[in-house]
């Protein structure tokens, strides 16, 4: 079962907007042999539920977080082969960049729908926080080496999606909208390079963006002028999701308005525990 205090947090979210439902996470599970004890939930959303678990009560086995996408029926419609596609697309991109530092490794998948991967110490990049001089030329040339791998991580709007780890140093942590076609599944066909380069040029503005905020100091006027200027697809992007938005954030600010100020989702941090990566 969960520990009390995040099962408190949680008991106001809908079973219908969570990916278990009304199921649980287990309290402990086995990696590679060692056990893991449930210690901290992060988020959990309709499509995935992220989670801290701890072997060091177990012989020093250190941290690995659990991920399990969709499992849970939505007004009886089955979305299990949701959770499954995600799972197998989040595999697939830790494994084409398994040797890529600033990524966690893949330790294993968890049953149908999850996937085990490498804790990193460390805490997501607050809106305005003053990194070091080096950060985002570190996170640039992260980005770029997904973009050679014929990637887009696609999830760089938020500054939270990029974590700061205790060295210093960026990484990135969830691929669970990462844009990755294979060459054998027809991805290097006209279509989806087109995409693909859309979806880059997207990381691209948002990294200009994150730059802007956090580090101005290290941008010309020049440069701090190009990172107002959007891509056409970022650009209308807004406008048409915003309805959808807009009524998601309705509902969700009535079942629980205290969270107005956060992600929703997203488990507030327990004082005692403090867990800082999702």
């Amino acid at each position: 079962m969960y520990h009390a205090d995040v099962s408190k947090k949680m008991s106001k979210i809908p079973p219908n907007l969570t990916a278990l439902g009304r199921r649980t996470l287990p309290g402990e599970i086995n990696v590679g042999g060692r056990r893991y004890t449930l210690r901290e939930v992060f988020k959990n959303d309709f499509f995935a539920i992220t989670a801290l678990y701890d072997g060091n009560a177990n012989g020093k086995a250190g941290k690995v977080i659990l991920k399990v996408h969709r499992r849970a029926p939505f007004l009886l419609i089955p979305l299990r082969w949701v959770g499954r596609l995600l799972c197998a697309k989040e595999c697939a991109a830790f494994a084409q960049l398994g040797d890529v530092e600033g990524v966690p490794r893949l330790l294993e998948r968890w049953e149908s729908t999850g996937v085990i991967r490498e804790y990193i110490e460390g805490h997501p990049l607050a809106r305005d926080e003053h990194v070091a001089d080096d950060f985002h030329e570190r996170l640039r040339a992260l980005v770029n080496t997904i973009h050679q791998r014929d990637m887009a991580y696609v999830d760089l709007e938020k500054s939270e999606n990029v974590l700061v780890g205790d060295d210093g140093k960026p990484h990135l942590f969830d691929f669970q909208i990462s844009w990755y076609w294979p060459k054998r599944w027809g991805g290097a066909l006209w279509p989806m390079r087109v995409i693909r380069r859309c979806l880059q040029e997207g990381d691209l503005y948002h990294l200009g963006k994150l730059h802007r905020r956090s580090r101005p100091d290290q941008l010309t006027d020049a440069q701090r002028a190009a990172t107002y200027c959007k891509p056409w697809h970022v650009a209308w992007h807004h406008p048409l999701t915003y309805p959808f938005t807009w009524c998601r954030r309705l509902v969700l600010h009535r079942i629980d308005p205290k969270r107005a100020g956060t992600e929703r989702g997203r488990i507030l941090k327990d004082p005692l525990i403090g867990a800082r990566n999702e």
